[in-house]
């Protein structure tokens, strides 16, 4: 089966991969992250019953809602415990940053700016004397107040 016609030269027909991709947060860091989990959004709405109508209830659009981001890595530095910290005391450092996709080719193809976000959760590595090969991974959770994509 040959793959769809395109009605633009310029339009990609496949899928980019997940596994390629960096994130950056301003004035913190530039890195490799295992995973991140949370890239999406979703409209709140407000259900009205009209009186007299039975046959179904209006759905109006209140406000939109992002999840919290939650990036995981390897453990290497201390450098998202300390943001996490400076939160956890008071001092909240808002930041704003990117993740950014790649091709194959390591050209950035999508980046998703996160606006304004501070971490909300950290969790460490889990350590355990019977293993030899995993790695030490540390997670961060951020609330931000939303989503571009580029």
């Amino acid at each position: 089966m040959l793959p769809p016609k395109s009605s633009s030269p310029n339009q990609r027909s496949d899928p980019y991969m997940v596994y390629n991709f960096f994130v950056e947060i301003r004035g913190l860091i530039v890195a490799g992250f295992s995973e991140v989990s949370g890239l999406s959004s979703q409209i709140e709405l407000e259900s009205y019953n009209e009186g007299g109508v039975t046959g179904f209830v209006h759905q109006f659009p209140k406000q939109v809602t992002y999840p919290n981001l939650v990036f995981t890595r390897g453990f290497v530095d201390i450098e998202l415990w300390e943001w996490y910290h400076m939160t956890a005391q008071g001092n909240i450092q808002r930041k704003s940053g990117s993740i950014i996709l790649h091709d194959s080719q390591q050209n950035p193809v999508k980046i998703f700016n996160f606006k304004e976000a501070y971490p909300v959760a950290w969790e460490g590595p889990q350590l355990n004397a019977g293993s030899e090969t995993e790695v030490a991974v540390e997670r961060l959770e951020l609330v931000h107040q939303g989503i571009e994509i580029q």
